[in-house]
């Protein structure tokens, strides 16, 4: 009998730029096809002076159409350029290639980040990072670059590195160990759309404090256990390539010079430290300055506009806000140089600068990663079925009649899913706050324990989604130290890498706020999960 043979289909394997561009054709392709079969949705917000519902229609755009590729084709630059994740890393990394030229990321690395512990490393890197969306998104753009680094140079996968601080941000995304942007962005939907109820209803700025201390502390202990134990093992070592490799050689040794060098390079890197130290905290209190208000020449950060401190301070036109990232990088630039002069590893400016560009050099496959990136999601955007979806979302589960737990977690899980197709946290809460405020109200839950769901529900997906801009910075990084070329890191693969994060950091979130809604324990000062 002749043996069958078996037909083997070739595995194909896309670049993540090349999957960003089928993407962006089939999205414009899509909201065609939806728009000719009118996709629509109406959805409730509430009017802030009137305190009542206005009914709002959003229909899927046609892409296809003469208005639609006039807008692909005239805003390719635009998104570009104000494509977030590009300045932001571009002057982080500004002050992060300084200070790694001077020698400053590697002697603190091997001196003193060395010593510390794996698990206690990790933790500490998740908890910066989830503390880190207290301004922003600023933590994709400083600790994905830097973690890697960190890895690298102590011999532990940089992948690994990427991975932590990724998963830190975006799946304890909300909460910190202080008030800070989500506060501002949600809180006045919360209360618009809790008077609808009663019309006194009162949500203070803290209400949230107390959950979102205790919920970063969790998740980041939760999540060094799910890196250390799962991913870790998974990843493996980072094998470097034999360029990176030590070649054997063979020389003569003077041990009393040699001992002699190490002697002396050792009190150099111990002065730079000193003087990086020093710069550091000048650097630090200058900051802190320029946002403590009505003192002679200070609170130059602050929007003096707004009427109270934390939105001056996080409110939409915050200074502090807008120029943090510029602020790190100053931070790093200026504690970099620092130590390239208290340890003497700084010849000329030349030399500096041309060092500091090497940083920059294995960054052209991301801009056009980030280029093809904002394309898609501006185009996304765009069509409106983000929306569409996410107002059927909300009003399905206004039709729902659940009360207590399963209604916590139904709204969780519906907030979880729209925030797959419309990242922004506002946007989103626009669209649910009027709907998931009022039942909860009418199921004895407070309205400031509806904004912890909302929280938990966005944190729930946050990083698994290409439709997160921020997304890109993870994705390109992986390729950036990437050894097998050939295989690059598909956006297919780098959501694998993370799903168990993903998984269990979503039971932990779901168990957490169930565990507190049951306690009863405050969830901020004099605020109770019921009302």
């Amino acid at each position: 009998m002749r043996e069958k043979k078996k037909l083997k289909l070739k595995k194909i394997t896309l670049n993540p730029i090349t999957s960003f561009i089928l993407m962006t054709i089939i999205v414009i392709i899509l909201s065609n096809i939806l728009s000719a079969f009118e996709m629509q949705a109406t959805y409730n917000i509430v009017n802030s002076n009137t305190n009542e519902l206005e009914s709002t229609l959003v229909a899927t755009e046609n892409l296809l159409s003469f208005d639609g590729m006039k807008f692909i084709i005239s805003n390719a630059t635009k998104n570009f350029i104000s494509f977030a994740p590009l300045g932001m890393l571009l002057i982080a990394l500004i002050g992060i290639t300084i200070a790694t030229a001077t020698g400053f990321i590697e002697t603190l690395s091997k001196r003193v980040l060395k010593k510390i512990p794996k698990e206690a490393l990790t933790f500490i890197i998740i908890f910066i990072a989830t503390c880190s969306s207290l301004i922003n998104e600023i933590g994709y753009a400083i600790l994905i670059p830097l973690a890697a680094l960190i890895y690298f140079i102590n011999d532990r996968n940089p992948i690994l590195g990427i991975i932590t601080a990724f998963c830190g941000v975006s799946f304890g995304y909300g909460v910190s160990i202080f008030i800070g942007t989500t506060e501002i962005a949600l809180l006045d939907y919360t209360k618009s759309a809790a008077r609808l109820i009663y019309e006194n209803a009162h949500i203070p700025l803290s209400s949230n404090l107390i959950f979102i201390i205790a919920a970063t502390i969790i998740l980041s202990i939760v999540g060094t256990i799910i890196i250390e134990k799962i991913i870790a093992p998974k990843i493996g070592k980072y094998k470097k390539d034999e360029e990176n490799a030590k070649t054997e050689q063979y020389k003569v040794i003077d041990i009393e010079l040699d001992e002699q060098a190490k002697i002396e390079q050792e009190k150099k890197e111990k002065k730079g430290l000193k003087y990086a130290t020093i710069t550091g905290i000048i650097v630090i209190i200058i900051f802190i300055y320029t946002i403590i208000p009505n003192l002679p020449y200070s609170g130059m950060l602050l929007d003096m506009t707004e009427k109270t401190y934390l939105n001056q301070l996080f409110g939409e036109n915050s200074y502090f806000q807008d120029g943090f990232t510029y602020m790190m990088a100053l931070f790093f630039l200026l504690t970099g140089l620092a130590y390239g002069i208290g340890a003497d590893s700084i010849q000329n400016d030349h030399k500096l600068i041309g060092k500091a560009a090497e940083g920059f050099e294995k960054l052209g496959s991301l801009f056009m990663l980030m280029f093809v990136a904002a394309q898609f999601i501006a185009i996304f955007k765009k069509s409106n079925i983000g929306v569409v979806i996410t107002a059927w979302l909300a009003n399905l589960l206004g039709a729902l009649n659940f009360s207590g737990i399963p209604l916590i977690i139904t709204t969780m899980i519906f907030i979880g899913l729209a925030n797959f197709v419309l990242t922004g946290s506002a946007s989103k809460w626009m669209i649910f706050a009027p709907v998931v405020v009022p039942m909860l109200m009418q199921s004895n839950i407070s309205p400031a324990f509806a904004q912890i769901i909302m929280r938990a529900g966005g944190s729930l997906t946050t990083g698994y989604t290409p439709l997160l801009a921020n997304f890109v910075i993870y994705l390109g990084y992986l390729n950036i130290y990437n050894l097998n070329k050939s295989k690059p890191y598909t956006i297919k693969k780098a959501l694998s890498l993370i799903t168990p994060y993903f998984l269990l950091i979503s039971i932990a979130w779901i168990l957490l706020v169930i565990g507190w809604y049951i306690t009863g324990l405050p969830i901020g000062p004099g605020i109770y999960p019921t009302i």
